[in-house]
């Protein structure tokens, strides 16, 4: 009896600590309002407030020629200004446009605002002030940099995502720009300028268009302290030092080629005692400038490299 007695302390003693237990957790748990159902439970991600996505551009404003020209060719019911540049003056429908710029001088930024652009495209470096000019005043804006092939076909495929178009055959038509290739690379030197002499090595738009013809630039792993990325200074001894089977010069049309030619390490070159001595323009080499500029400079770098030593 005394055991049964003692059994029945100790399970009412368990079920008071239950009750006790049980009666603190639903004190210390806030109420829930009965007219408001309670929420399923969501992630994290879930919880934040969705994104907005940009509406696609319909009126764009190009500060370089050669976001024009690719605008132009995805959807030219698109573009709405224009730099002032004689690679787009060209061509004769593109040279109707509206222009915002002229020359070097900075972009008009009135001109822009009034063509009530939705999107407005420039270049790192160049247009950085104007184009946080027209942040501040909400209009989106874009930068590019092209430094190599990759970065053309990358600027292509966003301007494309930006306007709605399809940049499937406009890239397609980048690859048949490259269509000859070097198959016995000969050493190779691009020269820019006399004073300083300047070379690209391969960390620019010339050094990775040489390289898509299996060129092999003399400059390609070479480092200075050049102002130009991409461009390193040159010494005549480097010159002579390397000296190269085949030279491209570029013409700036204003006698840099006639002041390299009269330098003292001119005639010691194999390049000029060969005749492999190349003369090419500023835009598409240096600058790519246009399609149009990209693929001439393309059809002399074939034809450098398909002709006889």
């Amino acid at each position: 009896m005394i055991y049964q007695v003692c059994k029945f302390m100790r399970s009412l003693r368990n079920w008071l600590i239950i009750l006790i237990v049980a009666t603190f957790i639903v004190s210390c748990t806030p109420a829930i309002p009965s007219q408001s159902p309670v929420p399923p439970a969501v992630n994290s991600s879930q919880a934040k407030s969705p994104e907005v996505k940009p509406a696609n551009a319909s009126k764009v404003v190009a500060l370089t020629s050669l976001s024009a020209d690719i605008i132009y060719r995805l959807d030219k019911n698109k573009l709405v200004g224009i730099p002032g540049s004689r690679l787009l003056r060209e061509n004769a429908e593109m040279s109707k446009l509206p222009q915002v710029s002229e020359g070097q001088t900075p972009p008009n930024l009135e001109k822009i605002i009034a063509l009530k652009p939705d999107l407005v495209i420039g270049a790192t470096g160049f247009h950085d002030q104007i184009l946080a000019k027209l942040k501040e005043l909400g209009i989106r804006t874009m930068t590019s940099r092209i430094t190599s092939w990759q970065s053309l076909e990358e600027l292509t495929k966003e301007i494309a995502t930006e306007i709605q178009a399809d940049p499937t055959a406009l890239i397609q038509s980048y690859q048949a720009f490259i269509s000859t290739k070097a198959t016995k690379p000969e050493s190779t030197l691009v020269l820019v300028s006399s004073q300083p002499i300047l070379a690209p090595n391969k960390n620019s738009w010339a050094g990775d268009l040489l390289t898509k013809f299996q060129i092999e630039n003399a400059a390609a792993e070479l480092q200075g302290q050049s102002l130009q990325k991409g461009y390193i200074t040159l010494s005549a001894e480097k010159i002579l030092e390397t000296n190269p089977k085949v030279l491209i010069l570029v013409d700036f049309g204003d006698g840099e080629i006639n002041k390299l030619k009269e330098a003292p390490f001119w005639n010691k070159l194999d390049a000029v005692t060969s005749n492999r001595v190349y003369t090419l323009g500023y835009y598409g080499l240096v600058n790519p400038g246009s399609i149009d500029a990209i693929a001439k400079a393309c059809a002399q770098l074939q034809a450098i490299v398909s002709a006889k030593a």
